[in-house]
């Protein structure tokens, strides 16, 4: 998808609708952009910054027609954290750093790969976020002072409590206004965004009612500036590169899963279909170019998006108006902003919050009891009580375990005698596992890798206990094997080469085959025991085998077995169907 062709047949109507569409987005992600920079802890103007710069540089560069991207809730303790332990000087390194990072990922097109992460890790701290968004509000919800900000959420918590006796009951009776304008205006006038006509509302109310009462933008930062700040290359030394790298890891990781979680849920909307890599190096440009310009890291926003659809946008122009939108506000409206309640936007944050909480996918996941329920728990308490780059590596950690040990309680390995599908094997003589000294037929069910070699170890065990002159796997059913399970495989060759046995494999699939072959294993067993068909690998060992009785089997001739096989053959070309593999 190039630039280009998104715009292939654009006409004045398609036009019309895009600049609707933004300027509705515009107008509503005025007050998120504020809101999201202030809870990071930094000013205001910071946001509007982010909003227009990357804004209208992901619409142009990225891989979604209809993505609009800015500030976040999700970056909200990411960017606090950097800000409290680095400052906001190096927090615009660790966003460059990010953008730089994210490019890297389009380029070499790793963005599939960052939606394998499980869904239990990404709803833990998901809803993780929205806890620290939420609590983080309360004080100005209520009003209060002397409220020292801390990175922990503990001590955020003990903050409010050891300060509730000055609660201000006018930025309560604000934010209260706010909140209620923010929740009924999607009900009864759903053309109306309910962020901005909260905001509106409670300010006018607090101005004219109880003016001087509750802290404002201007009270707590100054005033914003009309424009746009200067270009100001950050100065980045080895020394920060090495501090802020985790940070630009965690920044460039969140914004990558954000902005392909909402070109996602854009391509659900429309039935379209974004480019991943692109997405990434758009957003990595926008990431550099805005910290470049004072803003902060920034990402697709889902709710923005989807109402850019809604609205009826339909080319990447509707994400560029909107930035120019912001921008206009910016320039013409920016001290009026000063006069805005810090309680007017407390409200907004937290339904932001409560909408990303996710909190019915939080509450299917805990009911199933399942280990995901523990990856979910672990994950979102991390998020939480420690930090977000904690969470999510321990959360993975730990989903990579619960794969692992699920797909080694996979692996079934099975006694034939010689197939157990077959009709006229008697199903008792299979079930009671009778024992053939000359030749043994075992199905493998599963991958043989690295999680699943103790239980294949246990089962060969005894095999080679049983000592049979021919040991035929049957490997139709396993789709992967690792190099863990190839030396396991190299083992058993081994062995029974010493005892001058023979191992016989039959309807081995691609990727094992592949492995075997390029390790050489193929060679160790030899290429001529390979067989496509179990029957054929049967006709082969009793060619080979001295005897035809097989007194193990009881009711069973090897001659019997050979008529069994060289049935299953015909049945195959005549129904394409073969029984024995």
């Amino acid at each position: 998808m190039n630039t280009s062709n998104r715009f292939y047949g654009y006409n004045v109507g398609h036009f019309q609708k895009d600049l609707v569409a933004g300027l509705i987005v515009g107008i509503v992600a005025i007050p998120l952009a504020m809101a999201f920079a202030i809870a990071s802890g930094v000013r205001p103007e910071y946001g509007i910054y982010t909003t227009i710069i990357a804004g209208i540089l992901v619409s142009l560069l990225g891989g979604s027609k209809y993505q609009i991207a800015g500030p976040t809730g999700a970056f909200v303790p990411i960017l606090f954290g950097v800000v409290m332990q680095y400052g906001y000087e190096n927090l615009l390194i660790a966003g460059f750093m990010a953008g730089i990072i994210l490019i890297l990922l389009g380029v070499f097109k790793l963005g599939r790969f960052i939606k394998f992460i499980p869904r239990p890790v990404t709803i833990g701290f998901t809803a993780g976020i929205a806890v620290i968004i939420f609590s983080g509000q309360i004080a100005n919800f209520l009003g209060l002072r002397n409220i020292e900000k801390h990175e922990e959420f503990h001590l955020n918590m003990r903050e409010i409590i050891m300060n509730l006796e000055t609660i201000n009951i006018y930025s309560v009776m604000t934010a209260c206004i706010s909140l209620a304008i923010v929740i009924l205006t999607p009900k009864f006038f759903p053309k109306i965004p309910g962020a901005l006509l909260g905001l509106s509302v409670s300010s006018v109310v607090a101005i004219f009612f109880f003016p001087n009462q509750v802290a404002t933008i201007g009270s707590t930062f100054g005033s914003i500036p009309s424009q746009l700040p200067s270009f100001q290359f950050p100065d980045i030394t080895w020394e920060t590169i090495v501090m802020l790298f985790p940070a630009a890891c965690v920044i460039a990781m969140l914004g990558g899963i954000e902005s392909l979680l909402s070109a996602l849920v854009a391509d659900g909307m429309t039935n379209g279909k974004h480019n991943s890599n692109k997405e990434l190096v758009g957003q990595g440009v926008a990431n550099i170019a805005t910290t470049l310009f004072g803003g902060i890291p920034a990402t697709g926003a889902i709710a923005r998006t989807a109402t850019n659809i809604k609205n009826g946008a339909v080319s990447p122009m509707s994400g560029i108006i909107h930035g120019l939108v912001v921008l206009l506000v910016l320039l013409l409206l920016a001290p009026y902003a000063s006069h805005i309640p810090l309680a007017s936007m407390a409200p907004i944050l937290m339904f932001v919050a409560w909408n990303m909480s996710e909190r019915k996918e939080f509450a299917h996941v805990l009911k199933t009891k399942t280990a995901d329920s523990a990856v979910l728990l672990v994950t979102f308490l991390l998020t939480v009580f420690t930090d977000l780059t904690t969470a999510v590596g321990i959360g993975l950690l730990l989903a990579v375990i619960v794969f692992v040990k699920k797909m080694s309680a996979a692996l079934i390995i099975s006694k034939v005698l010689p197939d157990p599908s077959d009709k006229q094997v008697k199903p008792e003589i299979v079930e009671k596992g009778s024992n053939c000294p000359q030749i043994s037929i075992y199905t493998i069910e599963g991958s043989l890798f690295f999680g699943s070699t103790e239980v294949f170890e246990k089962s060969i065990e005894n095999i080679l206990q049983s000592k049979p002159k021919v040991l035929l796997l049957r490997m139709s059913k396993v789709s992967f094997i690792d190099t863990s399970g190839e030396a396991m495989l190299l083992n058993i060759v081994k062995q029974f080469k010493e005892q001058n046995r023979t191992i016989l494999i039959s309807g081995i699939q691609q990727q094992p085959k592949e492995l075997l072959w390029k390790t050489g294993l193929h060679r160790e067993i030899g290429e001529k025991y390979f067989f496509e068909h179990t029957g054929d690998a049967i006709n082969y060992s009793l060619a080979q085998l001295e005897t035809k009785k097989c007194i193990g089997c009881k009711q069973f001739a090897f001659n019997e077995c050979s008529k069994l096989s060289q049935q299953t053959v015909k049945t195959n070309q005549k129904e394409t169907k073969l029984l024995m593999t």
